[in-house]
Protein backbone atom coordinates (compact mmCIF):
# COMPACT_ATOMS: atom_id res chain seq x y z
CA UNK A 1 0.00 0.00 0.00
CA UNK A 2 1.14 3.66 -0.64
CA UNK A 3 1.93 5.80 2.00
CA UNK A 4 -0.24 8.56 3.12
CA UNK A 5 0.20 11.45 2.08
CA UNK A 6 1.88 13.69 4.77
CA UNK A 7 0.07 17.04 5.62
CA UNK A 8 1.74 20.29 4.70
CA UNK A 9 0.29 22.60 7.04
CA UNK A 10 2.36 20.62 10.11
CA UNK A 11 5.25 22.37 11.33
CA UNK A 12 7.07 19.42 9.70
CA UNK A 13 5.52 19.61 6.54
CA UNK A 14 6.05 23.52 6.02
CA UNK A 15 9.85 23.13 7.05
CA UNK A 16 9.72 20.01 3.95
CA UNK A 17 8.48 22.94 1.91
CA UNK A 18 11.12 25.21 2.43
CA UNK A 19 13.46 22.91 1.68
CA UNK A 20 11.98 21.07 -1.17
CA UNK A 21 11.93 24.79 -2.49
CA UNK A 22 15.90 24.74 -3.80
CA UNK A 23 16.66 23.48 -7.54
CA UNK A 24 19.21 21.98 -8.47
CA UNK A 25 20.87 25.15 -9.77
CA UNK A 26 20.16 27.06 -6.66
CA UNK A 27 23.08 28.88 -4.52
CA UNK A 28 21.15 30.91 -1.43
CA UNK A 29 17.77 31.97 -1.56
CA UNK A 30 16.46 34.99 -0.47
CA UNK A 31 13.44 35.05 1.84
CA UNK A 32 11.44 36.56 -0.96
CA UNK A 33 11.87 34.02 -2.96
CA UNK A 34 11.05 31.57 -0.71
CA UNK A 35 7.79 33.30 0.09
CA UNK A 36 7.29 33.48 -3.62
CA UNK A 37 8.41 29.59 -3.98
CA UNK A 38 6.16 28.06 -1.17
CA UNK A 39 3.20 30.53 -0.90
CA UNK A 40 4.16 30.27 2.48
CA UNK A 41 3.62 33.71 5.04
CA UNK A 42 7.01 35.59 5.27
CA UNK A 43 6.52 35.39 8.98
CA UNK A 44 5.79 32.18 9.19
CA UNK A 45 8.81 31.26 6.46
CA UNK A 46 11.33 33.50 8.86
CA UNK A 47 10.53 31.57 11.92
CA UNK A 48 10.99 27.81 10.28
CA UNK A 49 14.33 29.45 8.30
CA UNK A 50 15.45 29.89 11.74
CA UNK A 51 14.78 26.93 13.49
CA UNK A 52 16.46 24.68 10.00
CA UNK A 53 19.54 27.21 10.42
CA UNK A 54 19.49 26.26 14.17
CA UNK A 55 19.61 22.39 13.16
CA UNK A 56 22.29 23.04 10.75
CA UNK A 57 19.89 21.82 7.58
CA UNK A 58 19.69 25.25 6.37
CA UNK A 59 22.84 28.05 5.97
CA UNK A 60 22.13 31.80 6.47
CA UNK A 61 24.87 33.77 3.73
CA UNK A 62 24.98 37.29 3.20
CA UNK A 63 22.71 36.94 0.24
CA UNK A 64 19.97 34.86 1.58
CA UNK A 65 19.91 30.63 2.86
CA UNK A 66 21.65 27.54 1.49
CA UNK A 67 21.04 23.95 2.16
CA UNK A 68 23.46 23.08 4.78
CA UNK A 69 26.04 20.72 5.30
CA UNK A 70 23.90 18.28 8.29
CA UNK A 71 21.54 17.54 4.68
CA UNK A 72 24.49 15.93 3.27
CA UNK A 73 25.75 14.41 6.71
CA UNK A 74 22.36 13.26 6.72
CA UNK A 75 22.19 11.41 3.20
CA UNK A 76 25.37 9.50 3.44
CA UNK A 77 23.94 7.45 5.69
CA UNK A 78 21.26 6.36 3.54
CA UNK A 79 22.00 2.46 2.81
CA UNK A 80 23.38 1.79 -0.24
CA UNK A 81 24.89 -1.41 -0.28
CA UNK A 82 23.38 -4.08 -2.57
CA UNK A 83 20.75 -1.62 -3.56
CA UNK A 84 18.96 -1.82 -7.19
CA UNK A 85 21.35 0.66 -8.68
CA UNK A 86 24.55 -1.36 -7.09
CA UNK A 87 23.29 -4.31 -8.33
CA UNK A 88 21.91 -3.27 -12.15
CA UNK A 89 24.62 -0.40 -13.09
CA UNK A 90 26.85 -2.85 -15.58
CA UNK A 91 23.16 -2.94 -17.86
CA UNK A 92 22.60 0.52 -17.67
CA UNK A 93 26.09 1.15 -18.53
CA UNK A 94 25.63 -1.78 -21.16
CA UNK A 95 22.64 0.24 -22.87
CA UNK A 96 23.95 3.79 -22.57
CA UNK A 97 26.68 2.34 -24.60
CA UNK A 98 24.68 0.50 -26.99
CA UNK A 99 21.66 2.72 -27.80
CA UNK A 100 24.01 6.35 -27.74
CA UNK A 101 20.36 7.82 -25.50
CA UNK A 102 20.35 9.10 -21.83
CA UNK A 103 19.40 6.18 -19.46
CA UNK A 104 17.69 6.11 -16.40
CA UNK A 105 16.83 4.41 -13.24
CA UNK A 106 13.78 5.08 -11.67
CA UNK A 107 11.59 3.40 -8.78
CA UNK A 108 7.86 4.84 -7.50
CA UNK A 109 7.69 6.86 -4.39
CA UNK A 110 3.86 7.61 -3.54
CA UNK A 111 2.53 9.28 -7.03
CA UNK A 112 5.99 10.15 -7.95
CA UNK A 113 9.06 8.22 -9.74
CA UNK A 114 12.79 8.72 -7.91
CA UNK A 115 15.33 8.62 -9.90
CA UNK A 116 18.53 6.48 -8.77
CA UNK A 117 20.89 6.36 -11.39
CA UNK A 118 21.49 8.65 -15.04
CA UNK A 119 24.00 8.22 -17.66
CA UNK A 120 23.56 11.31 -19.96
CA UNK A 121 23.79 11.37 -23.64
CA UNK A 122 26.82 14.03 -24.59
CA UNK A 123 24.44 15.09 -27.65
CA UNK A 124 21.03 14.51 -25.79
CA UNK A 125 18.44 16.93 -25.56
CA UNK A 126 18.73 18.91 -21.98
CA UNK A 127 16.10 17.58 -19.19
CA UNK A 128 15.55 18.27 -15.64
CA UNK A 129 15.99 14.74 -14.40
CA UNK A 130 18.67 13.99 -12.02
CA UNK A 131 20.08 11.97 -9.52
CA UNK A 132 17.66 11.93 -6.68
CA UNK A 133 15.18 13.95 -8.46
CA UNK A 134 11.38 13.48 -8.50
CA UNK A 135 8.89 13.86 -11.34
CA UNK A 136 5.02 12.83 -11.32
CA UNK A 137 4.80 9.51 -12.91
CA UNK A 138 1.06 10.17 -14.76
CA UNK A 139 3.73 11.60 -17.05
CA UNK A 140 6.98 9.57 -17.24
CA UNK A 141 7.49 6.72 -18.90
CA UNK A 142 9.27 4.84 -16.10
CA UNK A 143 6.30 5.33 -14.02
CA UNK A 144 3.65 4.06 -16.16
CA UNK A 145 5.85 1.09 -16.23
CA UNK A 146 5.90 0.60 -13.03
CA UNK A 147 2.29 1.37 -12.05
CA UNK A 148 1.69 -0.86 -14.75
CA UNK A 149 2.15 -3.86 -12.75
CA UNK A 150 1.85 -2.24 -9.61
CA UNK A 151 -1.12 -3.03 -7.30
CA UNK A 152 -4.08 -1.27 -8.32
CA UNK A 153 -4.05 0.88 -5.22
CA UNK A 154 -0.91 2.77 -6.98
CA UNK A 155 -2.85 3.73 -9.33
CA UNK A 156 -5.83 4.96 -7.07
CA UNK A 157 -3.81 6.98 -5.79
CA UNK A 158 -2.28 9.02 -8.70
CA UNK A 159 -5.84 9.08 -9.96
CA UNK A 160 -6.63 10.80 -6.70
CA UNK A 161 -4.28 13.19 -6.86
CA UNK A 162 -4.97 14.30 -10.21
CA UNK A 163 -3.67 14.20 -13.77
CA UNK A 164 -1.90 17.83 -13.36
CA UNK A 165 -0.34 18.94 -16.87
CA UNK A 166 3.57 19.16 -17.40
CA UNK A 167 3.66 19.98 -20.92
CA UNK A 168 0.74 20.76 -23.72
CA UNK A 169 0.94 16.99 -24.48
CA UNK A 170 0.37 15.48 -21.08
CA UNK A 171 -2.58 12.91 -20.65
CA UNK A 172 -4.86 14.27 -18.31
CA UNK A 173 -7.95 12.00 -18.96
CA UNK A 174 -7.80 9.38 -16.36
CA UNK A 175 -9.81 6.71 -18.99
CA UNK A 176 -7.03 7.65 -21.32
CA UNK A 177 -3.87 7.23 -19.00
CA UNK A 178 -5.62 3.53 -17.47
CA UNK A 179 -5.39 2.60 -21.58
CA UNK A 180 -1.87 3.51 -21.74
CA UNK A 181 -1.23 1.19 -18.47
CA UNK A 182 -3.15 -1.63 -20.16
CA UNK A 183 -0.97 -1.38 -23.31
CA UNK A 184 2.12 -1.35 -21.34
CA UNK A 185 1.42 -4.55 -19.71
CA UNK A 186 0.36 -6.28 -22.74
CA UNK A 187 3.29 -4.82 -24.95
CA UNK A 188 5.82 -5.09 -21.52
CA UNK A 189 7.18 -1.13 -22.27
CA UNK A 190 5.86 2.35 -21.77
CA UNK A 191 6.31 5.18 -23.53
CA UNK A 192 6.40 8.80 -22.68
CA UNK A 193 5.74 11.10 -25.82
CA UNK A 194 6.93 14.38 -24.95
CA UNK A 195 4.01 14.55 -21.74
CA UNK A 196 7.32 16.06 -19.67
CA UNK A 197 8.18 17.95 -22.28
CA UNK A 198 7.93 18.71 -25.67
CA UNK A 199 10.81 17.23 -28.06
CA UNK A 200 12.05 14.98 -25.62
CA UNK A 201 10.51 11.51 -25.40
CA UNK A 202 11.16 8.01 -23.83
CA UNK A 203 10.72 4.74 -23.62
CA UNK A 204 11.16 2.61 -20.67
CA UNK A 205 10.19 -1.34 -19.16
CA UNK A 206 9.67 -2.69 -15.79
CA UNK A 207 12.51 -3.95 -13.35
CA UNK A 208 10.82 -7.38 -11.18
CA UNK A 209 12.72 -8.59 -7.86
CA UNK A 210 13.47 -11.90 -6.99
CA UNK A 211 9.82 -12.39 -5.86
CA UNK A 212 8.47 -10.76 -9.39
CA UNK A 213 7.49 -7.49 -7.40
CA UNK A 214 8.36 -4.46 -9.59
CA UNK A 215 10.23 -2.24 -8.30
CA UNK A 216 11.43 -0.32 -10.90
CA UNK A 217 12.12 0.84 -14.39
CA UNK A 218 14.68 1.58 -16.66
CA UNK A 219 14.09 3.80 -19.80
CA UNK A 220 16.25 5.41 -22.63
CA UNK A 221 15.20 9.17 -23.22
CA UNK A 222 16.14 11.10 -26.55
CA UNK A 223 14.25 13.37 -28.75
CA UNK A 224 11.40 11.80 -29.82
CA UNK A 225 12.21 10.16 -33.47
CA UNK A 226 15.17 8.43 -31.48
CA UNK A 227 12.68 6.63 -28.75
CA UNK A 228 10.23 5.78 -31.91
CA UNK A 229 12.72 3.28 -33.36
CA UNK A 230 12.47 -0.65 -32.78
CA UNK A 231 16.34 -0.93 -32.12
CA UNK A 232 15.35 1.31 -29.12
CA UNK A 233 12.23 -0.36 -27.62
CA UNK A 234 14.25 -3.73 -27.99
CA UNK A 235 17.77 -2.51 -26.09
CA UNK A 236 15.14 -1.14 -23.27
CA UNK A 237 13.32 -4.68 -23.03
CA UNK A 238 16.19 -6.68 -23.31
CA UNK A 239 18.13 -4.09 -20.21
CA UNK A 240 15.31 -4.46 -18.17
CA UNK A 241 14.93 -8.02 -18.18
CA UNK A 242 18.45 -8.21 -17.81
CA UNK A 243 18.15 -5.95 -14.25
CA UNK A 244 15.26 -8.41 -13.19
CA UNK A 245 17.66 -11.23 -13.44
CA UNK A 246 20.55 -9.94 -11.54
CA UNK A 247 18.61 -8.95 -9.10
CA UNK A 248 17.08 -12.38 -8.80
CA UNK A 249 20.29 -13.85 -8.62
CA UNK A 250 21.40 -11.87 -6.18
CA UNK A 251 18.28 -12.53 -4.09
CA UNK A 252 16.70 -9.36 -4.05
CA UNK A 253 13.38 -9.31 -2.93
CA UNK A 254 11.53 -6.07 -1.69
CA UNK A 255 8.49 -7.72 -0.80
CA UNK A 256 6.71 -4.56 -2.46
CA UNK A 257 7.57 -1.20 -3.84
CA UNK A 258 7.65 0.65 0.03
CA UNK A 259 11.44 -0.76 0.10
CA UNK A 260 12.41 0.03 -3.27
CA UNK A 261 15.27 1.85 -1.85
CA UNK A 262 16.81 -0.56 0.40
Amino acid sequence: MPEPAPSEDSVLGRCMQLLDAFRPDDDALTLAELHRRTGMPKPTAYRLLNQLVGWRLLAREANGYRLGLRLFELGQLVPRQQGIPDIVSPVLARLHAGTGLTVHLAVLDRTEVVYLHKLQAPDGPPMSSRVGGRMPAHCTAVGKAVLAHAPTEYTHAVLDKGLRRQSPRTIVAPAVFLGQLETARRHGYARDDEESKIGVSCVAAPVFDAGHHVVGAVSVTARTHDTHRASSVRAVRLAAAEASQRLSSNQFTTHGLDRAFA
